[in-house]
Order: structure tokens, then C-alpha cells, then sequence
């Protein structure tokens, strides 16, 4: 009784959705009309009997055929058009991969309204779990994240994706219970496949995770692979809440949001010493502070010892050795880094993190062709990602193949478009965005790129370099180099990336170029000194 109530339900809102009540009712008064006025006036014109019952049954005959164009068409500004949800099936059954899933954020229905980097860690638990599913496409957390807080059709978030079904819900957690609701959807019709609701113990948390990944795999007739303890998560309910208070705060990125994802990760370990996916976090962490903001002795000690720890944790990992290739990186050990990457790739040739940062130790070593295929490697196992594509621009530009540079210039910034609607303070996606937007021609959005990201954090050394590229670019040497050497002095590994980035191709060859880089480097080698004879200190 309740499936019919509940289909009766969807039929209504359906036929309101497309106006068909309407068309009904305005056909309905438009034909009583013409009857009305037929009776009055096709006697005094002494128009035959037989002319009237056809215009009635004419009438009658049209109202079935108004309601079924109401149904399949609508009318639009444009004129008369197929139904938006009835071409987007179309477009989906050719076009969207089956079966396929995305994963969206969870809404936090807690009574403080303060668990969104709960509710977001769960989502991207199960989306982790997912997949595990084989033969299910599953859309990246980047990709189907950067819905959050939008009021957006299903449908359209499944075209937007490539998806055939949408994993939503929502969290409410009080002390220490637990409701979890969620319902899988068909992108098509937007019907549930399936729907549950989980009353448990915060403990329980694991287990909803697990259940919610099989029940969709049951509901999609595929089958789970189970999880292991080569999961190297943790059963520790404390440890895992502040690994996931540090996925939030990582995945928002800046030097504050990265920095407080350390302190996160730490307490994660402290919780779980044997936690390994919270060790490589918290190396991942200050390999990225090393990277972009503070490449200090305390910070590149920091990345090493917990790669370290992660991998002694768990040395079949992927992401344990990622850690470490990062940590090898911003130590400019980069034969070390590539053989970590290399294992990473073998492990899991579909870590994105390996084949990128693999790519960028290829680039700045002037390893081109290697590079690109690294690059490429990245792209495809992250469709939505800004920073591969981005790169590869650079690197295409370097080796001649200008076509494929526009190309790879213009996914990259409607990606960072994309991802800058869900981050608008993201200074990486700003910083990388704007050279492609000079590689594309376009002067003014990449003048406007640069200032926003300027304007959001203008020390930052990453932003100071990346706007000396672009300012290169556009004819404004003086003033790039002035943004470089600020970069440089700031802490920021460069030396070897500036002189094969290929956006700086115009200052290779100045005396000043040159002058500065020298100087960056013997700055560096200053640092290196004084860290050494300050192991302790914090610069």
C-alpha cells in the first residue's frame, strides 16, 4: 500500500513538474469557450447541425493529445522545446557510463549544525568503499563534493558527473548516537533504488559504512569486495574523528587550513599509533606546507618521519609510499622520490597523487615527454582535476605542441572555474588558473586571477611565483621578476622549476634572470646551513 501511495505521490508532483494539470485546465476553458461561442453563433449563420458535433468531438478528441504533448514538450522562451528531464534522459542513456555512482556530501542534520567535516569523512568513506565495487564507475570526491550546499537537480548533478545514480544523505549525530540516512537514486527517473536509515552507537560507524557500501552494491547487482586489515584504517572512534576533522581542513586548503590539519593528523596518531592512513596524512601535510609555504627544518623533519612511520605500517600502501616520495621531493632527493612513486604506481596505477607529483619531479627536471605522460596518467585518473591539465599546458608548450597546450589550457580553467565555486579563497586553483588563461589569450581574466589571488594571500611565495609567470607572459618582464625573487627569498623550492618552467621562457635568457635564481640558491643553501646548525629552531 505504502509503494502505491508513494508512486501516486511521484506521479502528481511529476505531472505538476510539467504542467500537464495545467494544460488540462486551460484546455478545459479554452474549448468551453469555442463551444459557447459555436452555440451562439452557428445558428444565426444557419451552419449545419453536423459542423457542431465535429467541433465537439474535435474537443474532446485534442484533450488527450494536449495532455501527451504537455507531457514530452515544453514551452520555452526559444519556442517549443523536449522536456529538459526527458532529454537528459536521452542524453544519459547514450552517454552516461552503467553502472556508475556519485556520491554526494552529506548534510549535517546534527542540532549544532557543527559536524560537516563528520558528515563529509563518512561520505568519502563510502565513497572509498565504493570503489572496491568492480565493474562501478565512481565519480571523484572533488567532482561530486562541489555540490554541497547547492540546490541543484538530480539529474542535472548525474549529467554534470556522467553518472546513472546519486548517493545522497544526511548525518545527525548527538553525543554519542548516530543516525544515519541515506537513499540511492536513479538518475534517470529520479526514483530510489533503495533507502535506510541507521539508528546506532558512534562506534558503529565502521559497520554503517560497510553496510551502506554493500546494500548499493546488492541494489546495482555487483558485488562488494570485503574489506581487510590491508585497509590500514583504524577501529578507534577517537582516532578516526580527528583523522576526519584533518581531511576537511586539508581538502580546504591555504597555509592555516593546511596547518591546522597537522595538528588533526597528530592527535589522530596520538589517539592510533598503529592509524597508518593518518601517518601518511600528516606527512602529506607538512610535505605541503614544505612545498608551497615553509619549507623549514621542523617541517621537512616533520614529512619525513611520519612517511616513515607510514610506511613501516604499512609498506603494500599506495598512499604510504606517496608520502614518501613527497618527502624525498621537497628534500630534492628525486631519485628517491621517483622510485616511490613508482611503487606507488604499481600498487595502484590509478593514485592520482602518484602520477601528478611523479609529473612534476619529471618537469622540473627537464624530463618533458616523461612528464606529459605522467601528467596525462593524472588527468585521466581525475577527469575534474584543474592542476594536471593546468601542468600539462607547460609542458606541451615546452616540447612545440602548442594545439595540444590550448587544449589542455582550457579544460584546466573550467575545471578551476568549477572547483573555485566550491573554494573561492583556493589560491592554488587561482595561481594555476591564471597562466592558463594567458595561454588561451585571455589578458583580462588572467590579470583578474592573479589580483584575487593577491588580494586572498599575497605573501604566499606560491602565488608571488605564479604571478611572475604570468606577468612574463603578457609582455611585463621587470615586474615578473620582481614577484620571482620575492617568491624565492620567501622559502619556496624554485631555483630548478623556474629555469624549465617554460611560462618564464621569456626572462631564460636575462642577466637579471639569471642573477636571481643565483641568489635563491645561495639563499637556500643559507637555510639548509642554519637549519642544520639549529636542528631545533623552527625558521
Amino acid at each position: 500500500m505504502l509503494a502505491i501511495t508513494s508512486f501516486f505521490s511521484r506521479f502528481l508532483g511529476e505531472l505538476h513538474r510539467r504542467k500537464v494539470l495545467r494544460v488540462a485546465a486551460s484546455y478545459a476553458i479554452v474549448a468551453w469557450l469555442l463551444l459557447q461561442v459555436a452555440e451562439v453563433t452557428f445558428e444565426p449563420l444557419h451552419v449545419p447541425d453536423w459542423v457542431m458535433t465535429m467541433v465537439v468531438l474535435l474537443a474532446i478528441i485534442g484533450f488527450p493529445i494536449a495532455l501527451v504533448l504537455a507531457w514530452a514538450f515544453d514551452l520555452t522562451p526559444d519556442g517549443i522545446e523536449k522536456d529538459g528531464e526527458d532529454a537528459a534522459a536521452d542524453t544519459e542513456a547514450v552517454s552516461a557510463p552503467h553502472p556508475s555512482i556519485a556520491v554526494l556530501s552529506f548534510d549535517d542534520m546534527s542540532p549544532e549544525q557543527d559536524q560537516e567535516y563528520f558528515c563529509d569523512g563518512i561520505a568519502e568513506e563510502i565513497l572509498n568503499r565504493l570503489v572496491r565495487i568492480d565493474k562501478l564507475g565512481v565519480a571523484a570526491r572533488t567532482s561530486s563534493f562541489r555540490f554541497k550546499g547547492q540546490n541543484v537537480d538530480i539529474g542535472a548533478i548525474a549529467r554534470e558527473l556522467n553518472v546513472s545514480t546519486i548517493l545522497e544523505g544526511s548525518v545527525r549525530k548527538t553525543g554519542n548516537r548516530l543516525r544515519v540516512t541515506t537513499q540511492l537514486i536513479n538518475a534517470s527517473d529520479g526514483y530510489h533504488l533503495w533507502s535506510e536509515s541507521y539508528d546506532r552507537e558512534l562506534e558503529d560507524v565502521f559497520e554503517i559504512q560497510e553496510e551502506i557500501a554493500a546494500s548499493v552494491a546488492a541494489a546495482l547487482e555487483l558485488t562488494l569486495v570485503a574489506s581487510s586489515s590491508q585497509d590500514y584504517g583504524t577501529d578507534n572512534v577517537e582516532a578516526y574523528e580527528y583523522y576526519l576533522k584533518g581531511l576537511y581542513f586539508f581538502h580546504r586548503w591555504g597555509p592555516i587550513n593546511v596547518r591546522y590539519g597537522v595538528e588533526m593528523f597528530a592527535k589522530a596518531v596520538a589517539a592510533d599509533p598503529g592509524y597508518a592512513l593518518a601517518w601518511a596524512a600528516l606527512a602529506d601535510s607538512y610535505a605541503m606546507i614544505c612545498m608551497y609555504w615553509d619549507a623549514s627544518r621542523a617541517n621537512l623533519d616533520g614529512a619525513d618521519s611520519a612517511s616513515r612511520k607510514a610506511l613501516s605500517l604499512a609498506p603494500d600502501l599506495a598512499d604510504a609510499h606517496v608520502s614518501r616520495g613527497l618527502s624525498f621531493t621537497v628534500r630534492r632527493e628525486h631519485e628517491a622520490a621517483a622510485a616511490e612513486f613508482d611503487t606507488a604506481l604499481q600498487l595502484n596505477p590509478d593514485l592520482f597523487e602518484a602520477s601528478y607529483f611523479y609529473g612534476r619531479i619529471c618537469f622540473q627536471q627537464g624530463k618533458l615527454e616523461r612528464a606529459a605522460a605522467l601528467f596525462e596518467q593524472a588527468e585521466r585518473a581525475r577527469p575534474e582535476d584543474f592542476q594536471a591539465p593546468i601542468l600539462l599546458r607547460q609542458v606541451y608548450s615546452s616540447l612545440g605542441r602548442d594545439k595540444d597546450a590550448l587544449a589542455a589550457a582550457q579544460r584546466g580553467v573550467i575545471r578551476a572555474e568549477k572547483h573555485l565555486q566550491l573554494n573561492p579563497d583556493d589560491t592554488r586553483a587561482l595561481n594555476l588558473g591564471l597562466g592558463g588563461f594567458v595561454t588561451l589569450g585571455n589578458k583580462e581574466r588572467a590579470i583578474e586571477w592573479a589580483e584575487r589571488s593577491l588580494a586572498i594571500d599575497g605573501n604566499n611565495p606560491d602565488t608571488l611565483y605564479n604571478v611572475a609567470c604570468g606577468l612574463a607572459q603578457i609582455g611585463e618582464p621587470e615586474r615578473a621578476m620582481d614577484n620571482l625573487e620575492l617568491a624565492g627569498l620567501r622559502g619556496v623550492m624554485i631555483a630548478e622549476w623556474a629555469e624549465n618552467d617554460s611560462d618564464l621562457a621569456s626572462l631564460h635568457e636575462l642577466p637579471r634572470f639569471r642573477a636571481i635564481i643565483d641568489k635563491i640558491r645561495a639563499h637556500e643553501l643559507e637555510r639548509r646551513k642554519d637549519s642544520a646548525d639549529h636542528p631545533d629552531r623552527d625558521d
